[in-house]
């Protein structure tokens, strides 16, 4: 067991979630006196919390702007009008004192954080927005709407899509306007100031982990979509969200869901006050699961949080420590011809498994005065990942195709932005300073074959540092009434060091002794004592040295945005920006393909011939390295890849109740250049186009019922025809070329509709559908992905001190695909060597009709 392993065991962490719920048990003393509604003192504690000054202008605001009506919602909740701060006359306007105008700004800016808590999509936004793609989702909207796994809290986000091809602890695959976004390259995700995306990650660069969300406890998600936003750096060409956990509770609970496949979870959750002005929120979570799957998922997930917040008329403070801990079998994507052989949730790879732990530590921090605000926060991460997986079957051998990928890694932060609201000229003007900061530092970055999960021989091993910083300034200016432009300038710099440990010719190959074979395993049952092939230390350290080094980039990414309106309660938006994503820190410095001696991560490489480095000379030598250390030379790739889009759009609240807003996007990706953290190597696929249209409708009928209905598509196709096996295509055909400009799992069409009723009586339910379209899988089309339509309904009773809900996930019983891809893939191998496999669709199965129910006490 490695350093990191044993001191980072579990048992301490169940401990500390004991630890958590004997805090929750004993704050039991403090709840409220009897016959206090604890919602309503939650209530009137939020409002003593406003600023004076904030309470004061909202009056003077109600004289200045006298009979003026706004479309308001039955809720009193709702009935902030977000755009009247700009619908005063530009003549009562010019006679306010400075002081006034700065006030007005710095209390609307405060309103805008309050609309977002209490009512998210179902608020209007007008006034608030750099884009019709940007938006707002509370707590309301989670409250009685259940997810099978967190990481569709994204679904939340209209357009996006999150999937799953292996176990439930494995970070999603998430879709959104046109991309592919593999585990996160393009679209970031921020957590309580931290961000999720990890770059030069073992699995796949910006690999975006959200299995340690806990739903009940996020407070909002702001999005946006596109390259158009100066706050957001890496990761964010295709959008981004910022999600906010809560800081108190109007009261504390326990709950407790079960359901089929062995599913069962509980989440315990209060809030204490400490002192006069801090408040304490604690919470733990703890889950078990098998899933349909023929090989039991047995996943064990430990997860808790505290969280410490004070907030002032002028300042607050959170300070947040996470802990999360997950290990599940994993049945991963797998050949459509073994699927229907087998039977739809069978496994050919019944070791492959993963295992992953995350420790958080951050601190914001936010002061503002009459005419500035100030926010910042630093934060500390422990993360560690293994993952044991087979995508290809039998393509290497008889032993089977699985590898580990793994890692240690480290990195801290943190973020600084300051607003000052000023008048110049006689014009209102925001203007935004902001720098951020972060390294991460990977240990043991490692891809290595393996049999059973027994070590059998590395692929490569490396240590990478790698530090990010970015800069931005954004000047708003209120031209008049009815026009603002926002126009941001970004500056990124990127700096990257790897260390290359070891390859293919480092060790050899291990022996190994594989399991019995069996009906859902075609492993061979032995393999021979002693190495497969000799290490060879001279050109192992050749290769090493071709593959370590340090680089680094820098980018500037301009972007602007011009709002014109509202007129009628529409407003018009046109966007346009530059934005980036880094590419994975080993395929923008290594030179050579760390390779394998035997199997699909590489060729038979040089030491299979029997002669060491010795019968070589050294000019031999270079040459080997220079062409084919495995037999191929890698591509380097850039560091940063630049993408570029515009929007227009327009959103309106015409209709009272309705939130309708429409998009038409274009993005271009300079190069979709990644390293394939499957292979050990670097994939070209070039420069890409997307374009598409967007409609989204939020409708707040009544107090009773919300329906909402979201519609996205997308276009899009290579500039230039992908080279053949640069993972933009293959064909069907190993040796043909590829035709096509197709990209690979761009999904044409997403729609998400849903209808959601909450009864006075305590009642609820909600019916939602989720489809996306086909998709083709290769550039020449040669397989397409069918539509997908899932069909979840929730149903349940509330009162004050308990929740009863039932969920019926896949309703309709779908037998479809939850994600395909095409590739060669081979399910078995009679022969002492590789196979090229049949190239075919791959394909990991929707989970079938299930149902869970909880119960939830309050406290």
């Amino acid at each position: 067991m490695s350093t990191y392993e044993s001191t980072f065991k579990r048992k301490q962490l169940i401990i500390g979630l004991g630890l958590v719920l004997g805090l929750s048990s004993v704050d039991l003393q403090a709840a409220p006196p009897s016959g206090i509604d604890p919602t309503a003192q939650s209530a009137q504690a939020e409002q003593n919390k406003k600023p004076k000054k904030a309470k004061k202008l909202k009056q003077n605001k109600n004289q200045v702007q006298g009979n003026q009506t706004s479309h308001q919602f039955d809720d009193p909740n709702m009935s902030i009008n977000a755009d009247q701060p700009k619908q005063v006359k530009e003549a009562d306007k010019s006679k306010k004192p400075e002081q006034a105008k700065k006030l007005e700004k710095a209390a609307k800016a405060e309103e805008l954080a309050e609309i977002k808590v209490v009512a998210g999509r179902s608020k209007k936004l007008i006034g608030l927005t750099e884009s019709a793609s940007q938006g707002v989702i509370s707590q309301e909207q989670l409250e009685f709407r259940s997810t099978a796994r967190p990481g569709e809290l994204v679904e939340l986000i209209p357009g996006m899509i999150a999937t799953q091809h292996s176990g439930s602890g494995k970070a999603n695959q998430y879709f959104l306007r046109g991309y592919n976004l593999d585990h996160g390259t393009d679209f970031t995700t921020i957590v309580d100031g931290i961000p999720m995306n990890l770059p030069s990650n073992a699995h796949g660069q910006g690999y975006m982990d959200l299995n340690s969300m806990i739903p009940e406890l996020v407070d909002k998600i702001e999005y946006g979509k596109g390259p158009y936003y100066g706050e957001v750096g890496d990761f964010a060409a295709a959008g981004f969200n910022k999600m906010s956990t809560m800081k108190t509770l109007s009261q504390g609970f326990v709950k407790q869901t079960g359901g089929e496949f062995n599913y069962l979870r509980t989440v315990a959750a209060n809030s204490s006050k400490i002192g006069d002005d801090g408040n304490l929120l604690y919470a733990a979570e703890f889950q078990t699961y098998d899933g349909a799957w023929a090989v039991p998922e047995n996943g064990h997930k430990y997860n808790g949080l505290l969280r410490y917040t004070q907030d002032h008329d002028n300042w607050g403070v959170a300070v947040n420590a996470k802990a999360y801990t997950n290990r599940w079998t994993a049945t991963n994507q797998q050949a459509s011809s073994f699927l229907d052989t087998n039977g739809l949730y069978a496994n050919i790879s019944p070791t492959d498994m993963g295992d992953t732990n995350r420790f958080s530590y951050s601190s914001n921090l936010w002061n503002k005065g009459n005419d500035w605000k100030n926010d910042a926060n630093i934060y500390a991460v422990y993360y560690d990942l293994s993952l044991f997986s087979n995508m290809t079957g039998y393509t290497s051998g008889p032993m089977g195709d699985q590898i580990n990928q793994k890692e240690h890694r480290v990195y801290v932060g943190g973020n600084e932005e300051f607003t000052h609201f000023d008048n110049f000229f006689g014009l209102d003007m925001d203007n935004t300073f902001g720098v951020s900061f972060r390294h991460d530092e990977v240990m043991g970055l490692a891809l290595n074959q393996t049999v059973n999960t027994q070590y059998f021989n590395t692929v490569s091993d490396d240590n990478v540092s790698e530090s990010t910083g970015g800069m931005y300034f954004k000047n708003q200016i209120h031209w008049n009434e009815k026009f603002r432009t926002t126009q941001s300038i970004r500056a990124d710099f990127l700096t990257m060091q790897v260390t290359s440990l070891a390859n293919g010719y480092t060790n050899g190959n291990a022996a190994v002794t594989g399991a019995a074979a069996s009906s859902i395993s075609a492993y061979s049952p032995s393999f021979a004592a002693g190495s497969y092939e000799m290490a060879d230390p001279a050109l192992a350290a050749q290769i090493n040295a071709a593959n370590s080094g340090y680089t680094s980039k820098e980018m500037i990414s301009p972007k602007f945005a011009a709002i014109m309106g509202p007129w009628y309660d529409t407003e018009y938006f046109f966007n346009a920006g530059y934005g980036y994503h880094s590419n994975d820190a080993r395929g923008t410095i290594g030179m050579d393909n760390p390779g394998n001696q035997f199997g699909n991560n590489g060729t038979f490489g040089i030491a299979n011939s029997g002669l060491g480095a010795s019968s070589y000379s050294q000019s031999q030598i270079q040459s080997m390295i220079s062409t084919s250390s495995d037999g191929s030379l890698m591509k380097q790739i850039p560091a940063m890849a630049w993408a570029r889009g515009t929007e227009i759009g327009a959103r309106s609240n015409y209709i009272p109740g309705l939130t309708s807003t429409t998009a038409l996007w274009f993005l271009q990706s300079s190069s979709e250049l990644v390293f394939n953290g499957d292979q050990g190597t670097t994939t070209a696929n070039g420069m890409s186009n997307r374009y598409g249209l967007e409609l989204t409708n939020y409708y707040k009928v009544n107090n009773w019922v919300t329906l909402d209905l979201d519609y996205s598509r997308s276009y899009g196709h290579f500039v230039n025809v992908p080279t053949s096996y640069g993972g933009g295509c293959p064909t069907a055909q190993a040796t043909s070329p590829c035709v096509g400009t197709y990209i690979p799992n761009l999904v044409g069409v997403v729609i998400a509709a849903g209808v959601q009723v909450t009864a006075p009586n305590g009642l609820f339910g909600s019916l939602r559908l989720r489809h996306f379209g086909a998709s083709p899988l290769d550039s020449d089309g040669t397989f397409w992905a069918p539509n997908v339509d899932i069909l979840n309904l929730g149903l349940g009773y509330k009162q004050k001190n308990y929740k009863l809900d039932l969920t019926i996930f896949n309703l309709l019983g779908e037998t479809t695909n939850d994600i395909v891809y095409a590739g060669n893939y081979a399910t078995s191998n009679t022969t002492n060597g590789p196979v090229t496999g049949q190239y075919q669709e791959v394909r990991h199965i929707v989970e079938p009709r299930m149902a869970r129910a909880g119960f939830t006490i309050y406290f």
